[in-house]
């Protein structure tokens, strides 16, 4: 097969093409907190999230079942660590690390116990948990369908456990995957073409080069093309969905060079350089081709998600050991990459309720999760790790094109008439021409730009 090399503009690490400038402003340039220690070791340290996430889990091993939880205080750069035992050496122990310590009420132990009886009582579509460790609390949400004798389910379930152990919500939206996105990647499936998001590009265990998506991409189709109607370029090795929600897609020609970094636009890229855990506090980064960069906090970890199943009217699909955000997303931004500003890749969009333009709240699945899950580690395969990319769409020069309204939820049929115009050049007003770049579907994003002959045409289905 040929050495498949593709200008650098078009790196199909990108992920998206609208680029929201207050966000971009806060990645360049790069100013990181000193990680310095204070003056003595009872101070605490001012610390990057991606080493308050490193002492946390250092805290974690040494103190066990002391330690109830940690997040990032991102205004004081500090990590704070909840301890519910009574030994003075505990505290002494995590102060001396360089941490802020807090007592609290609940251990780790029975927040777990807490979510398994959510589980067991209310498995409801439209409802997700997680423990929110600057709260010492496990919060439930439920979305917008949940009401009625389900809604009386929850309540009751939630109010169950105590007051002091769980808080009940509301979202105004609906919990749901959300459909294509990132550098927008195609398959054909039974009803009409799918597309997703190209989230990472990895390294498969034998060495070939592979990129990982959201696994509802992966159970949708096998094979993945980098334009809506071109020949597949790579094939979805391993796909895990409910449960978890990764993909492995192995490209097919093994000369491909897949680079390891983001595109945020503007001629700015971030290098991706390791796996990163989240840590509830810190400020995270998300790239996909309907809403394009935004930025927002984790907020929780290990989330439950109960999504309506898109196969079982009656069914629910549920996805375990989310991150949870309150970065926004839409449908159209699934797959997507979520980062850090130092180079993290942190997660996979996976689904969640709200838009951008009112706000919501996003999960993702862990990227050192898929990682371990798969095998694979990050970087580029065979093509070496500074590739000009991987993917014929790529997205372009990052402008800042219009969005549109219609196929991108799932299910709808708007005829061609709601189609996303694509990202277009430095001005930031999208192509609108509907002339093919390389991959004959868009200048930027990898779809029709602004003709209203991608997706628009009432074929593609939402995952």
């Amino acid at each position: 097969m040929s050495h498949k090399r593709i200008p650098k503009r078009k790196a199909a690490i990108a992920a998206g093409g609208v680029v929201a400038l207050g966000a971009a402003a806060m990645l360049l340039p790069n100013a990181n907190a000193s990680q310095d220690g204070a003056a003595d070791d009872a101070t605490p340290r001012t610390l990057k999230a991606t080493d308050a996430s490193d002492l946390a889990t250092r805290l974690a091993a040494s103190l066990g079942d002391a330690l109830a939880g940690s997040y990032y205080d991102s205004a004081r750069q500090q990590l704070v660590v909840n301890v519910v035992s009574d030994d003075d050496n505990v505290v002494v122990q995590a102060k001396k690390a360089g941490a802020t310590v807090r007592r609290v009420d609940n251990s780790t132990a029975e927040l777990k116990s807490a979510a398994r009886t959510l589980k067991a009582r209310a498995t409801i579509p439209g409802t997700s948990w997680a423990v929110d460790p600057r709260t010492n609390k496990v919060v439930v949400t439920a979305d917008s369908t949940v009401t009625g004798a389900r809604w009386d389910r929850l309540q009751s379930t939630v109010q169950s456990l105590g007051p002091g152990m769980a808080t009940l919500k509301k979202s105004a939206g609906t919990f749901k995957t959300f459909a294509s996105g990132g550098d927008a990647i195609f398959a054909q499936a039974q009803g009409g073409t799918v597309r997703c998001s190209l989230g990472f590009n990895v390294t498969a265990s034998d060495g070939s080069p592979a990129f990982l998506t959201a696994g509802h991409c992966g159970v949708a189709a096998k094979q993945w093309a980098d334009s809506q109607n071109g020949q597949p370029i790579a094939t979805v090795d391993q796909a895990t969905f409910p449960g978890n929600d990764f993909s492995l897609v192995k490209y097919d020609d093994p000369n491909t060079q897949a680079p390891s970094d983001v595109n945020v636009g503007n001629g700015q890229t971030v290098q991706i350089t390791q796996a990163a855990d989240a840590t509830v506090g810190e400020t995270v980064f998300r790239m996909g081709s309907t809403t394009g960069l935004h930025n927002g906090t984790v907020t929780g970890l290990d989330a439950t998600v109960n999504f309506q199943s898109e196969t079982d009217p009656n069914g629910v699909d549920t996805v375990n050991g989310l991150i949870q955000t309150n970065v926004c997303a839409e449908p159209g931004d699934s797959g997507g990459s979520l980062f850090t500003q130092d180079g993290g890749a942190v997660g996979l969009t996976s689904g969640g309720s709200g838009d951008c333009t009112q706000g919501g709240e996003t999960f993702f699945q862990p990227v050192t999760a898929a990682l371990q899950a798969t095998g694979a580690t990050l970087g580029a395969g065979n093509g070496g790790g500074a590739g000009d990319g991987a993917g014929q769409q790529g997205a372009g020069d990052q402008g800042a094109g219009a969005q549109g309204s219609g196929d991108q939820q799932a299910g709808q049929d708007p005829s061609g008439a709601g189609s996303e115009t694509a990202p277009g050049d430095a001005s930031g007003t999208g192509d609108g021409s509907g002339t093919a770049d390389n991959s004959g579907a868009g200048d930027g994003s990898g779809m029709a730009d602004g003709s209203g002959t991608a997706d628009g045409s009432g074929t593609a289905q939402g995952h």
